[in-house]
């Protein structure tokens, strides 16, 4: 019972689950990021956005604040529950040898197995449901006995027949629960699809960009062969220009050096002959 008290408590009141990374709104209600985010998403554009579970007003979109503290119960209450995501619901009379439930009295609060279930009184007051350990999630918190049947399209929440009759929901538009979780589906449905189609459309653009990438990879290739070779060419060039000029300007001193030689042979004539002109002359 301590269990099952506990699990109510950390049950989200948007998707009767355990809470996933919850979070809190000012009210102090908490719920579950992805659904208090969806519930917010449909109240977009109609003037103020509300708590879901108490229905205070907000200006405008409340911001959501992370509760740690209730993430680790959670995760720490899940861990605890031995063998829960092997067997999962198990029969509450078969007691000697545990059998997996395949139904859950909401009335009677009791799990039932195929042998069971075919016993089980057929009244419509026996609401039957997918096998599950948090009925007390399933029944009304304001009329404590009784089993929620309905979903309130205006509040966005699960009432019970009471909450229609008498309650604060009187007059609201109601749609059963069945209703209420195959248009949900349906709607997911088409979120899913359209993320599926998006997600095709990005694979298509990936596998162009990808090929994309693979023609500029072999343009590059290509380019950076030419540009190679073309610097091999111009630094080969370079290197024989470089050679050239410098053996131009060797040659050039060269030639500078025969013509200073020959003019000293010429001096050195010039110089014998005026020795010889001296000596006649004295």
């Amino acid at each position: 019972m301590a269990s099952s008290a506990l699990r109510a408590e950390l049950e989200c009141s948007v998707c009767l689950d355990i809470y996933t990374d919850p979070v809190t709104l000012r009210c102090g209600h908490n719920f579950c990021r992805v659904c208090i985010g969806r519930v917010l998403d449909t109240q977009e554009g109609s003037g103020g956005y509300s708590c879901p579970e108490c229905r205070q007003k907000f200006p405008g979109r409340p911001p959501l604040q992370k509760n740690m503290k209730l993430r680790n119960i959670a995760e720490n209450f899940l861990s605890a529950q031995p063998g829960q995501e092997d067997s999962g619901v198990f029969c509450t009379y078969c007691v000697d040898s545990p059998v997996p439930a395949v139904r859950s009295c909401l009335l009677c609060e009791v799990s039932l197995c195929d042998k069971h279930l075919k016993v089980h009184k057929k009244s419509p007051e026996h609401i039957l449901s997918d096998p599950t350990l948090s009925m007390e999630s399933r029944k009304c918190s304001v009329h404590k006995k009784k089993i929620l049947e309905y979903y309130c399209t205006e509040d966005e929440t699960c009432i019970c027949v009471s909450c229609c009759m008498i309650g604060g929901h009187k007059g609201h538009e109601m749609m059963s629960l069945d209703g209420a979780s195959e248009k949900k589906k349906e709607t997911l449905r088409n979120v899913l699809q359209k993320l599926l189609t998006k997600r095709e459309e990005m694979e298509e653009r990936v596998q162009s960009l990808q090929e994309h990438r693979r023609k500029v990879e072999e343009e590059e290739a290509g380019d950076t062969e030419r540009v190679t070779a073309l610097f091999i060419d111009l630094r080969r060039r370079l290197e024989d220009l470089e050679k050239r000029v410098l053996r131009d300007i060797s040659g050039r001193a060269e030639r500078v050096s025969i013509f200073i030689r020959d003019l000293e042979i010429k001096k050195e004539e010039l110089s014998r002959k005026m020795r010889t002109l001296r000596s006649c002359v004295t």
